[in-house]
């Protein structure tokens, strides 16, 4: 749960040099679908998504939104996840690609985010999470 926390810190980070990692991160992610025979949409941000299930509705921008989440890196690390007990977030102070990505679903609904490092943490590590890291979320949203 560390990295929960973590998620709301540095939802502004930006990264720490100037390259542009988007291309980079647009490889790794659209090889990754491919590699796992997953089907998902692209956001105009660059946001990869699958939505497995809709539920009802559709979350606020800046809900508070309950949920179960597990989060890795593209070779399968996972770096945190929910145990037995849903957490809440306020949905406007997480990372850009939660913001974008979990108002696609409503109550009841999960999705898969593919997120690249400018929607994540950019240039800055956090916890096990290297520097212009692609991340990758399976989020069930239980309420708003």
């Amino acid at each position: 749960m560390a990295f929960a926390l973590l998620l709301s810190l540095f939802a502004g980070c930006k990264k720490d040099d100037d390259k542009d990692y988007g291309p980079i991160d647009e490889k790794i992610i659209t090889d990754s679908l491919a590699a796992n025979n997953i089907d998902a949409q692209r956001d105009p941000s660059g946001l990869y998504y699958k939505i497995i299930n809709a539920g009802s509705g559709n979350v606020p921008a800046f809900a508070y939104v309950t949920l179960f989440y597990k989060g890795y890196l593209t070779n399968g690390q996972v770096f945190d996840q929910t145990k037995s007990e849903a957490v809440t977030f306020n949905l406007g102070r997480l990372i850009p690609g939660w913001q974008i990505g979990i108002p696609k679903v409503g109550k009841g609904g999960k999705i898969q985010l593919f997120v690249p490092s400018a929607l994540g943490y950019g240039g800055r590590a956090t916890g096990s999470i290297p520097a212009n890291s692609v991340l990758i979320f399976e989020v069930d949203v239980v309420n708003y």
